[in-house]
């Protein structure tokens, strides 16, 4: 038999080919990659870190946008509903509450081909927001006419007076809006706060590069992102707001699943288009990933247009998260030795000298019906046949839950602590965010405090590393009482902009779960006194090499970092001054010579900066120097006291204190007569 799952598995991999579509969901599926004006990008949903009476639920779109991709520049798609759905009652198969945006957009100045000139924009965007609270039968208008910040093109189109004349800053801030009911929402261009190597990834798992120092592929990359924060008594089933007594209450689990709809027709014609027919889903996300590292690309498409609550009934697709692709790279009597970035990440073929997690294998189906589940989630009387359905499903105990049910706070899913040894026993509680009646959602229980983000136990490894904590930390595993331990509130509890998805969804297809909760690696012998083992340290150590991301997120909503600058250091900037070294001839990696202009040579470093920059002077012979700093609109912002250099290389730092971002011109002027002008930019 399991020859013959070997050879099918095998079969499938040649036909579909590797399936490393990563990014969590960046052009991830055929068709939507074709329309990215459609494209999920992202979710996240946690508790307002600086608002505990609220949610904050982030949807991102239009994945990939560089900063200075003119004249027409990335915005939200007008014939779409872009839609973020909430569930919150068990009792009610079905989306509780839906807020849906609408967009349109006003070309004010079509006499030019610069996108904001003289207070006036070409992609002038403004939206939409409805809610339902009956399924989606009937939506009310909170919010008509909202503003859509336009791109942050750069200084000249924002801050001049032949532009906007005001600073991003403030067009971010009043672009906050407030719905009668509570609600705030915002909707603009934001940085892509999501961190990978995307270049490693898609060469067939590099991550960490074996050669090479790994490098974030979404760096200095814009998204389009729906922000809204929600007051927590609409999100509860009862309306209660939660107490930390409530932190693993069912009723303060909520599902959240975002959705982009088109009309079923597009009728193109001289420049034109139409749009009519019903509205047909054509892309989704809720769990970051799920389609893009875990469903195969023959069946991309055909997942994006399900609703979880239709995944949840539709059987197709639940082979691939019982034995996942990516397992068979953390297994060494199949594929792992083709993916040597993997080699920390090795799933339990003999988790306690008796269950095998491989794919094809039985994980824990030979316990079904035996006394020893009894009572626990793995009981057919419990939660029916959800977690043990049938032999030859291993992962169905662990990665099938996590994405489609969520886990509940039953035996076995609680920590080994106080276990004694015995996976199957109670343990201490870790979370509880289970609801069974849907798919693919973020599952957060909203009742888990927040972890501050300046608390030095605060982790990019939410669940994961709330779980370590709870297992070797004596502040938490000197007893099996719950208690609220740092990062509860992480993923896969919920989404934090903070958390490594990445790193932590490998370290689960790796099996860290099953160790979580006592079902530890191949090299834990019975007796032992202590479970950390050098494979689960491996797992634990494991990463991808980027760990957070390109730009710092905002304290206050909407948390995320402001979008970059087309003409920024990430618009696509080619320093053409710098130190020597820096600029290496192709190949040879030989600096080019200096170029001395008379007496002097003139560089800036490093280009952009920061705080400080270092000027450099070359001369010829020892000269008497006088250097100023020249702000963009020829302002002199700093004067250096006339100065005897000598011959040679001199070096002199500039610190812009609290100049502003932006271009600076610094000049030398000698008593010689020559005269230079270096340009630098501050980010």
């Amino acid at each position: 038999m399991y020859c013959k799952k070997f050879i099918i598995t095998t079969i499938l991999l040649i036909c579909l080919g590797p399936v490393f579509l990563w990014s969590s969901s960046h052009r991830e599926a055929p068709l939507v990659a074709d329309d990215p004006l459609a494209d999920n990008v992202d979710l996240y949903a946690f508790r307002s870190p600086n608002n505990k009476n609220t949610v904050t639920i982030i949807a991102t779109y239009v994945p990939l946008q560089l900063p200075h991709g003119g004249p027409n520049y990335y915005t939200f798609g007008e014939n779409i509903r872009y839609e973020i759905h909430i569930d919150n009652d068990v009792n009610n198969p079905g989306d509780d509450i839906i807020y849906r945006f609408t967009f349109n957009i006003k070309n004010e100045d079509p006499g030019t081909f610069f996108n904001i000139r003289l207070g006036r924009q070409n992609l002038k965007t403004t939206y939409t927001m409805e809610r339902s609270t009956d399924g989606g039968r009937r939506f009310i208008p909170l919010i008509i006419n909202g503003e859509v910040p336009p791109n942050n093109i750069g200084d000249r189109s924002i801050e001049s007076a032949v532009g906007l004349n005001t600073t991003y800053d403030k067009i971010m801030k009043s672009a906050i809006f407030a719905s009668p009911l509570g609600e705030r929402a915002y909707c603009g261009p934001m940085d892509d706060p999501f961190f990978v190597d995307l270049g490693g990834i898609f060469d067939l798992g590099d991550s960490p590069r074996q050669g090479g120092e790994p490098r974030d592929g979404l760096a200095c990359k814009n998204v389009s992102a729906i922000a809204l924060e929600i007051p927590i008594t609409y999100l509860s089933r009862t309306g209660q707001y939660p107490q930390r007594k409530d932190m693993f209450d069912s009723d303060f689990v909520i599902g959240v699943w975002a959705s982009a709809s088109r009309r079923q027709i597009r009728t193109l014609s001289a420049g034109k288009e139409k749009h009519e027919g019903p509205w047909v889903q054509v892309s989704r996300l809720g769990m970051p990933l799920t389609n893009e590292a875990v469903i195969p690309i023959g069946m991309k498409d055909y997942w994006n247009a399900l609703s979880p609550y239709d995944e949840l009934a539709d059987t197709l697709l639940d082979p691939f998260f019982y034995n996942p692709e990516l397992a068979l790279y953390m297994d060494d009597s199949l594929f792992g030795g083709a993916v040597p970035a993997f080699s920390q990440l090795r799933i339990q073929r003999n988790a306690l000298q008796a269950f095998d997690f491989g794919n094809g294998n039985d994980g824990l189906f030979g316990l079904k019906g035996s006394e020893a589940v009894e009572g626990t989630a793995l009981d057919d009387n419990v939660f029916g046949s959800l977690l043990l359905p049938g032999p030859g499903m291993p992962r169905s105990v662990d990665l099938w839950p996590i994405f489609h049910t969520g886990v509940p706070n039953v035996p076995p899913y609680q920590l080994a602590t106080g276990k004694n040894g015995n996976p199957l026993a109670a343990g201490k509680p870790l979370v509880n965010n289970f609801l069974p009646n849907g798919g693919d959602m973020l599952r957060l229980n909203i009742a888990v405090p927040t972890t501050p983000r300046n608390h030095p136990d605060f982790s990019s490894l939410g669940l994961i590393q709330a779980a370590v904590l709870g297992l070797t930390d004596p502040r938490y595993n000197k007893s099996t009482r719950a208690q609220f331990i740092p990062n509860m509130d992480g993923f896969p509890n919920g989404r934090r902009l903070e958390d490594d998805v990445t790193r932590i969804e490998l370290q689960a297809v790796s099996g860290a779960v099953l160790a979580a909760i006592g079902l530890w690696y191949d090299d834990y012998q019975a007796g032992d006194a202590n479970p950390v083992t050098q494979d689960l340290l491996d797992v634990l150590t494991y990463s991808t090499g980027v760990e957070q991301n390109d730009a710092d997120f905002q304290r206050k909503f909407p948390y995320l970092a402001p979008p970059w600058a087309g003409d920024g250091a990430c618009g696509g900037l080619i320093p053409r001054e710098g130190p020597a070294q820096s600029l290496p001839v192709a190949g040879l990696n030989i600096a080019p010579p200096v170029e001395i202009k008379g007496e002097i040579a003139m560089t800036a470093y490093p280009n952009p900066f920061f705080d400080q920059a270092t000027i450099t002077l070359t001369l010829e012979k020892a000269s008497q120097v006088n250097i100023d700093v020249f702000n963009a609109q020829g302002q002199l912002v700093t004067d250096f006291e006339p100065q005897l250099y000598s011959q040679g290389v001199n070096e002199i730092s500039w610190n812009s204190g609290d100049l502003p971002a932006g271009w600076y011109f610094a000049r030398i002027n000698s008593d010689s007569g020559i005269s230079q002008t270096v340009k630098i930019l501050k980010q």
